[in-house]
């Protein structure tokens, strides 16, 4: 039998976002309200180049996390992982300094709606790279797909 390492462990809590992964119920949306939640703190509050930064090492770092945490959970792309959610509803966010709460629940309500139902190319994509990679950009287009949603109504509404 063989030990987990401290990457190993890093790799699973990392790609479960802590403990939003293993909730017993819809632990996609948990990830989602939980990158909402932290998004005021540790996101928006960044200048664009930053965030546009923070998005890209979360891509890359999120990729190999998972990469690794599919090996030791033995599932391609299963419930708990979901730092890829907090990758798409980032992303959403990413142009907008200015959302407050009913903007940002909007944003989680897009996200949500386009990650679940999965228009095309967003079902796809997860086979277009390998391992963690693919499990990072379906979420990252559901996300593009959120943002330019939410900035059409933005646009409609302001």
């Amino acid at each position: 039998m063989n030990e987990r390492t401290f990457m190993d462990e890093l790799c699973l809590q990392a790609s479960r976002l802590g403990p939003c992964g293993i909730s017993p119920k819809a632990p996609g949306t948990v990830g989602s309200a939980a990158a909402v939640l932290f998004a005021p703190l540790f996101f928006l509050p960044l200048s664009f180049g930053w965030r546009a930064v923070v998005l890209a090492l979360l891509f890359i770092l999120g990729s190999m996390a998972v990469t690794r945490a599919e090996t030791l959970l033995g599932k391609k792309d299963p419930g708990e992982i979901v730092i890829d959610e907090l990758l798409g509803m980032w992303l959403t966010m990413l142009p907008f300094a200015d959302l407050g709460w009913g903007w940002m629940l909007a944003a989680f309500a897009l996200f949500r709606f386009f990650d679940i139902l999965k228009p095309y190319p967003i079902r796809n994509a997860e086979h277009w790279l390998p391992a963690g990679w693919g499990v990072m950009i379906d979420d990252a287009i559901a996300g593009v797909y959120a943002m330019l949603s939410l900035w059409a109504l933005r646009l409609f509404m302001m």
